[in-house]
């Protein structure tokens, strides 16, 4: 299995950031998706979720109407727009596949940090 994220980066509050997934190893066009953060000192917290088809998508509270999640198949990639973020935001940002633990992380991450 092979996730690599990538588009992190420190932006102050209200600005937005696109992260993206590129997904190998795995039946990609199955397989539901998640993005998830950990935060400094916290556990893993998942913050967008899209189906296998793309036509779902969930969202916590502290992420609807904030950040939104899609997958392109055919190109095996799935992207987290997240707009007027937050300091709380911070973290690292990883893509899941559904079948695993929400702290599995096959890739190394991509680090999202919101500071004025």
């Amino acid at each position: 299995v092979q996730l690599v994220e990538s588009g992190g980066g420190m932006v102050q509050p209200g600005e937005s950031l696109v992260l993206s997934c590129q997904a190998a190893g795995f039946s990609f066009q199955t397989s539901h998706m998640r993005w998830a953060r950990q935060g400094p000192g916290k556990g893993p917290e998942w913050v967008a979720a899209v189906n296998p088809a793309g036509s779902s998508t969930m969202y916590p509270d502290s992420t609807k109407g904030r950040f939104t999640i899609s997958r392109d198949n055919a190109r095996n990639t799935v992207t987290l727009q997240m707009s007027h973020l937050k300091p709380e935001d911070t973290g690292l940002y990883y893509c899941v596949r559904g079948q695993d633990d929400l702290g599995t992380r096959w890739g190394q991450g991509t680090q999202v940090t919101v500071s004025s």
